[in-house]
């Protein structure tokens, strides 16, 4: 695989790239522009430009991207090849939200263990997930080498669970608790707080219209 460095926000936006592209191949669409993806995606054109510089020159002017170099790059950069075994922590109402996403639409990650104390739902099996008491957490990741986790549960039981995840090798953890988590270096962790980026939305509309004033 080729060594892509890519800034991070380069690299939260590279799955939304991915999505549309294999929409427009499925439609067998050929090429498209930097216009036509700032449009859809609503990404300002000269960002998705700049995105699309760490891969090389690629595009030409009145040709735009070719949609299966731009998915072959991007299928390498992404690893979509590779199959990522995902472990739910917290089956409350959004982790089982998050269990109703279709993560195949847009990788090759999929949840193949969930976890809860709630004896209502263990050793049950939801949307086709199986249910384990959370005391079996560190046995199912090793046993189905899970690497992946995502953290849906109280912020007071935050770190402890996700010390007992660094114990068996979880690799990368997606964090939907407000809870800072403590982590070796080697492992990464995404912070989803939907609170904030609500409030990060209002702020973008309430700063437009302020400048649309000015």
């Amino acid at each position: 695989m080729a060594n892509f460095k890519l800034s991070i926000p380069t690299t939260r936006r590279l799955p939304l790239y991915y999505r549309y592209l294999r929409r427009l191949s499925d439609q067998k669409v050929e090429k498209v522009s930097s216009a036509m993806l700032a449009e859809y995606l609503q990404i300002d054109a000269a960002t998705i430009r700049r995105d699309f510089s760490y891969f090389g020159q690629m595009g030409r002017r009145g040709y735009g991207y070719d949609v299966q170099k731009l998915l072959e790059l991007f299928d390498d950069a992404l690893r979509q090849d590779i199959n990522a075994n995902v472990a739910l922590v917290g089956v409350g109402n959004l982790g089982r939200a998050l269990l109703n996403f279709k993560f195949h639409r847009v990788g090759n990650a999929r949840i193949t263990a969930a976890f809860d104390v709630d004896p209502k739902l263990v050793n049950t099996v939801q949307n086709q997930i199986p249910v384990y008491d959370i005391k079996n957490l560190k046995e199912q990741i090793k046993e189905q080498q899970i690497t992946v986790a995502i953290l849906a549960v109280p912020a007071e039981k935050a770190q402890e669970l996700t010390d007992q995840l660094l114990e068996v090798g979880i690799q990368g953890i997606l964090n939907f608790t407000t809870v800072p988590l403590t982590v070796p270096e080697k492992v990464i962790v995404q912070d989803v707080d939907l609170s904030v980026e609500l409030q990060s939305l209002i702020y973008g509309i309430n700063r437009r219209e302020i400048e649309e004033l000015e």
